[in-house]
C-alpha cells in the first residue's frame, strides 16, 4: 500500500501544478463525514467544510451564487467526499432535466402571469 500512497501523492501534486487547482486536505470527522481544508493558489488555508455546511449550501453552489472562495471550496469538497459527490451530481441532474424540460415546453404566459402574481401577493417585490 505504501508504494501506491506514495505514487498518488506524487500523481496529485503533479496535476495541481499542472492545473492551477486548490490543494486539500481532507479528514473523517468521527460521525460518518468527511471535512476538508483548501489552499487555493496564491492564498491561504480555507476553513475546513464539513458534509453539513456543504449540503445546506449545494443548491446556491449549484446556481453559481456563492463568492469565489466558498465555490473553490465546496468544489475540492465534493468532489473528494464520496457521500456529498452523489448528491451533487443528483441536484445537478435534477436542474439540468428542469432546464431541458423548461427548454421544450415553455411556460404559457397566462401561467407565467399567475405565478407572478401569486408571488407578488405573499411580498415578493418585483424590480
Amino acid at each position: 500500500m505504501r508504494g501506491f500512497l506514495g505514487w498518488w501523492s506524487r500523481w496529485v501534486a503533479r496535476w495541481r501544478r499542472v492545473s492551477g487547482r486548490a490543494a486539500v486536505s481532507s479528514h473523517a470527522t468521527g460521525d460518518g463525514m468527511m471535512a476538508t481544508a483548501h489552499v487555493a493558489p496564491g492564498m491561504g488555508v480555507a476553513p475546513m467544510l464539513d458534509c453539513e455546511s456543504v449540503m445546506r449550501q449545494l443548491w446556491d453552489y449549484l446556481d453559481g451564487e456563492l463568492t469565489p472562495d466558498r465555490m473553490v471550496a465546496i468544489r475540492a469538497h465534493v468532489e473528494m467526499c464520496t457521500r456529498c459527490y452523489p448528491q451533487c451530481e443528483f441536484e445537478r441532474s435534477f436542474l439540468d432535466a428542469v432546464a431541458t424540460s423548461a427548454r421544450e415546453h415553455p411556460a404559457l404566459d397566462s401561467l407565467r402571469a399567475k405565478v407572478g402574481e401569486a408571488l407578488v401577493a405573499r411580498g415578493l417585490q418585483q424590480e
